[in-house]
């Protein structure tokens, strides 16, 4: 190992080029506390919203502070070195010497979420450095951030999907233009729909639409945060959220107890302040549901985990809803390959109740990168 006095070397990467910059910083502060010191040497690693890869400052805020959002703004600028016998980070501050590099790294745990990070594009940069990785890899986390083809790999593997559309031209090119949602469309989904970017997370750019009146403005927001905009029919129904980790060593993935989100009155859906910023929800951990009920999300759970090709972890979203005959239909909303990652959060959360505390998933996942690192599926 590169650390010191033997330690394994993790290179926390956080922050980077999405709206979710914040949430990500948060997140890579949660997993650098956890991170044991006897075991671990931590070298973070920060993004900043233009692109520039930083050791940051010292005391670099990493919470929501009174409502304040994190942000990386200075620090070392640094590279990771392309050639994988460099297994390093790269200086490229003024006067350093070409190519100096700065420190090996053993594995890097890319705590990034949304576009240019949760989204294949790390996952490849990495892959080109040689250096083992925490989480999915470069198909399973493209096809996951893409909303349309989540659905298109779930469906096929038998798993229910909501009604929706993605708004193309004739051509059927990507076009985010309300008038493309035809009058037949907006029959069969009804209102309300919701109007997202079809590769975001955490809520934003997201409109829940109560009237075709508002469509024009929502299709405006959430092309601008991605020009890919799908529209998906309301599922009625309860939403509960399951975790997935790896198995150790051979054998199938390990899903969570379920949790479940509750809404409270006056708040129409789980939008970003509702998420981060304000007192708007509930949360059962664990969900009350039947023991059947609670199997059927662990088996769903895992079914979607292993359908996207996922490796490390990811956290499935569901609506219970009931079918046509009356009977539970469970029907997935997302799966998250890289979820928000606090002991606060609901993955930590549901794996606290399930009996594995913050510290020992950070702690597994880091283990199974190594374990893994010749990572055969891309």
């Amino acid at each position: 190992m590169s650390g010191q006095a033997g330690k394994v070397r993790v290179a926390v990467v956080f922050g980077g080029r999405s709206e979710e910059h914040a949430i990500s910083c948060v997140s890579g502060g949660a997993v650098m506390a956890a991170l044991d010191p006897e075991r671990y040497e931590v070298v973070p690693v920060g993004i900043a919203r233009d692109g520039r890869w930083v050791l940051p400052e010292p005391g670099q805020r990493l919470t929501i502070t009174d409502g304040a959002l994190p942000e990386i703004t200075g620090g070392t600028a640094v590279c990771l070195v392309g050639d994988p016998e460099g297994r390093g980070l790269a200086v490229l501050e003024p006067g350093a010497a070409v190519g100096q590099v700065l420190t090996e790294v053993d594995v890097v745990f890319p705590v990034l979420h949304g576009t240019y990070g949760e989204d294949g594009t790390v996952q490849g940069l990495l892959e080109m450095t040689g250096l083992p990785y925490v989480g999915s890899g470069v198909f399973a986390s493209a096809a996951s951030m893409d909303k349309e083809f989540t659905k298109k790999l779930l469906a096929a593997a038998g798993l229910p999907q909501g009604d929706h559309v993605v708004l193309r031209d004739s051509s059927g090119a990507v076009c985010a233009d309300p008038a493309v949602l035809d009058e037949a469309a907006r029959e069969r989904l009804g209102l309300p729909v919701f109007v997202k970017p079809a590769r975001a997370g955490s809520s934003i750019g997201i409109t829940r639409v109560t009237d075709w009146a508002q469509f024009p403005a929502a299709v405006a927001e959430a092309a601008a945060v991605d020009p890919k905009v799908i529209v998906e029919a309301a599922i009625p129904g309860r939403e509960i959220e399951c975790g997935v980790l790896a198995a150790r060593g051979s054998g199938v993935p390990e899903a969570s107890l379920p949790a479940e989100i509750r809404l409270r009155p006056g708040v129409d859906w789980y939008d970003f302040a509702a998420k981060y910023l304000d007192d708007a929800a509930d949360f059962d951990i664990p969900a009350d549901l039947t023991p059947e009920q609670t199997a059927a999300v662990q088996e769903a759970a895992r079914r979607a985990y292993l359908a996207m090709d996922c490796q490390g972890l990811a956290r499935v979203d569901f609506f219970l809803t009931q079918g046509p005959d009356g009977a539970d239909q469970l029907v997935i909303n997302e799966v998250n390959t890289m979820p928000g990652f606090t002991p606060i959060s609901m993955f930590a959360r549901m794996w606290a109740a399930t009996g594995v505390e913050f510290a020992e998933i950070v702690d597994r996942l880091v283990t199974g990168a190594l374990a893994g690192a010749s990572r055969p599926a891309r």
